[in-house]
């Protein structure tokens, strides 16, 4: 099959080159977005492979669908970036992978808990120039606290566990309850809770219509005051402008993103050289209290790998065929 995949950078070509010995793919590798005005680059191709900012609307669809395109592989398990219905109405398929590393995910929201209440980027910053002042720079012992895990899948279990083992009291909220996280020693309660009683709250679930802007005025009106907050997920479950407002009125009292809502434009590229335009941003960095990494969560060599062959997986079984085993359709979309 040839494949256009866009979005790519070195270590995607690395692992996906790597993943397609066997199979022989024609990947031909770009460095744009998709979009409605990228898909054009798509012309020759039998699939497109994408990524988390990738934007494949209705009407990118149908220039794909125009094109000869049969296939959408995402190198990722969201799909909230692509039209499931446009790609239903044109009988293009779309394959995703739903699993690369929970553990990835679960360990860097970890080490931001532990780095944004000890103050660790601060402290760093401090050393190298020679200031070894403590003052500022004082936490708390996570041993004892509430944390509140939103989306107990693979991920938000691995977290539990963890968390757990520090001595945390663990209270989480998910529609699916896991047996393994009560077995644990964790304990499932209603949404209103979690803001009630939460030292921590972390985000793990999907973006959908119900939540969409989970974290907004009302419920950071809801939490403990000085709560911190730790979003993973999905950009979209944080209004980052009532954000700003729980931070500047300090009900919030700590913040750490690995995703942004707008981070399309942001994420994934050097932007050192250029002045910044989303002014929304620019004020969280301000703050001295928000940690933000560039959607890093995901970012290991077991979790590029099993992307890479997953996603050569998907295209090998297309070509074949066969099951699509990790298809999504609008159905999908509509739960």
């Amino acid at each position: 099959m040839h494949i256009s995949v866009y979005s790519t950078k070195p270590y995607d070509r690395q692992f996906l080159d790597a993943a397609n010995l066997e199979a022989q793919h024609q990947f031909r590798y770009l460095d744009e977005r998709l979009s409605e005005h990228t898909a054009v680059l798509q012309t020759g191709s039998d699939a497109v492979c994408i990524f988390v900012n990738d934007g494949c609307d209705a009407v990118a669809m149908e220039r794909l669908a125009r094109q000869g395109c049969r296939l959408i592989a995402l190198r990722c398990a969201g799909f909230n970036n692509v039209d499931l219905k446009a790609a239903e109405q044109h009988g293009i398929k779309v394959v995703r992978v739903p699993a690369y590393s929970p553990y990835a995910v679960a360990e860097h929201t970890l080490a931001l808990i532990l780095c944004l209440n000890r103050k660790i980027h601060r402290a760093y910053n401090r050393v190298r120039e020679g200031n070894f002042a403590l003052h500022g720079l004082l936490g708390f012992d996570l041993h004892g606290k509430t944390v509140g895990i939103v989306g107990t899948g693979k991920i938000g279990v691995i977290l539990a566990k963890s968390l757990l083992g520090l001595g945390c009291r663990v209270i989480a909220h998910d529609p699916f309850q896991s047996r393994e996280l009560i077995e644990q020693g964790g304990s499932y309660v209603e949404l209103d809770e979690i803001w009630r009683h939460s030292d921590v709250i972390s985000f793990h679930c999907p973006l959908t219509p119900e939540s969409y802007h989970l974290v907004n005025d009302e419920s950071i009106g809801l939490m403990k005051r000085g709560v911190m907050l730790v979003n993973t997920s999905r950009g979209g479950l944080v209004d980052a402008e009532a954000v700003i407002r729980g931070l500047k009125n300090r009900h919030i009292g700590s913040l750490a993103l690995d995703v942004y809502e707008q981070e399309a434009p942001l994420f994934f590229e050097n932007l050192s050289e250029t002045i910044i335009q989303d002014d929304i941003f620019q004020r969280l960095l301000t703050f001295p209290n928000v940690l933000i990494t560039g959607h890093q969560a995901y970012f290991t060599d077991e979790a590029l790998r099993n992307i890479a062959e997953t996603t050569v997986h998907n295209l090998t079984a297309f070509e074949r065929g066969e099951t699509l085993a990790n298809e999504v359709t609008a159905a999908h979309a509509a739960k």
